[in-house]
């Protein structure tokens, strides 16, 4: 049985096209018009969701706590003071963007970052997604779990023991579905810092979770990054999404937009076609007349006579593959012909006697 996850409007196992998390955030910038339009951009884009971040300055960052991204392209350097800058959305504020996802047909999404928001969005989420940064929040973990939805657990700046801690943690207070996404925790990431063959080493690591990738690299035209995430067998793929990539500040500068995000889902859906249902190595159904017509068989090289003995200057081997395959070529050495045979016949094996004396 493959493993699966329940994620909103599909169930995602290992094998699955993948579930599309486009990560608002707060690049709506306290504008609940603007978040409902980046909502459906993120719908006509192609996304399976819309997530947003919901916080307080005041739980969760203290008035003293340091930047930690780019002071070139968001030049706050407190992180108190960029946090309060976009907390002003209350449960009323998500509540209408839950609703306002619905109406699109889109799952709504925002990752919780005090105990307030956790209680407040349980009656909105389809699951749970937690930042990189709470994945050593044990207390707060056990309260998402104990709601008893699926978690997507970001694993950005975590060594595979903090890992396991959290997963734990998560377990035992409730959580039965857990998914895990690489995440390199650098805004933006260098393509050099990506280090995407952390995703196979998730997937041997943790071979009963489902595992994705939240990316914070620079899109480029072929969503390069994207792609190979999913390539490498990230089903569940998260990046932020923006309306304006050249708006100065927050996560703007790293984001998405809606003509990227379309891109991804149409090569996403091309590379799930052609990376098909299986990895047993086997032939499949079309190949049947090739297997037929392109595969080789024994053929005589000469006139033999009835009751003569086949020796190798008498074979060759040609198409059709509708004869005696060369598998079976030291089989048919020093066998006896059941009848006198013409050049370039190709060899049945009705063709032989039934005994090599």
């Amino acid at each position: 049985m493959q493993n699966s996850i329940n994620l909103g409007s599909r169930i995602i196992d290992s094998r699955s096209k993948p579930y599309v998390i486009a990560e608002i955030g707060v690049n709506h910038e306290g504008s609940l018009d603007q978040a409902k339009r980046l909502i459906d951009q993120a719908k006509q884009g192609g996304a399976d969701a819309a997530k947003f971040q919901s916080y307080k300055a005041g739980t969760l960052a203290s008035k003293h706590s340091p930047s930690y991204w780019d002071t070139t392209k968001e030049p706050t350097r407190s992180q108190y003071a960029l946090f309060q800058k976009y907390d002003n959305f209350g449960p009323d504020e998500y509540r209408a963007l839950a609703e306002h996802c619905r109406q699109a047909g889109i799952d709504f999404l925002s990752t919780p970052f005090d105990d307030e928001a956790i209680e407040f969005l349980d009656p909105l989420v389809p699951f749970f997604k937690i930042a990189s940064a709470d994945l050593t929040n044990i207390p707060f973990l056990r309260k998402v779990a104990a709601k008893g939805k699926p978690v997507v657990l970001s694993t950005g700046a975590s060594t595979l023991g903090e890992v396991d801690i959290a997963v734990e943690a998560l377990t035992q207070a409730g959580c039965a579905d857990i998914a895990l996404l690489h995440c390199i925790l650098n805004y933006p990431t260098d393509n050099a810092n990506a280090h995407l063959r952390m995703i196979e080493g998730l997937k041997r690591a943790y071979p009963r979770n489902i595992i994705g990738y939240s990316d914070h690299t620079l899109p480029d035209d072929a969503m390069t990054s994207l792609v190979t995430a999913h390539l490498l067998g990230a089903v569940i793929i998260e990046k932020h999404f923006t309306h304006d990539k050249t708006l100065p500040g927050n996560d703007h500068y790293h984001a998405m937009d809606q003509h990227d995000l379309a891109r991804f889902v149409a090569l996403a859906k091309t590379v799930h076609v052609l990376l098909g249902p299986s990895d047993h190595k086997a032939p499949i159904p079309t190949e049947a007349i090739s297997r037929k017509n392109a595969r080789r068989s024994i053929v005589l090289a000469r006139d033999v006579a009835e009751g003569q003995a086949l020796a190798a200057a008498d074979l060759t081997y040609k198409r059709p593959g509708t004869g005696v395959s060369p598998m079976h070529w030291d089989e048919v050495l020093n066998r006896r012909t059941a009848a006198a045979l013409q050049a370039d016949h190709v060899l049945q094996w009705q063709d032989l006697a039934q005994s090599s004396e």
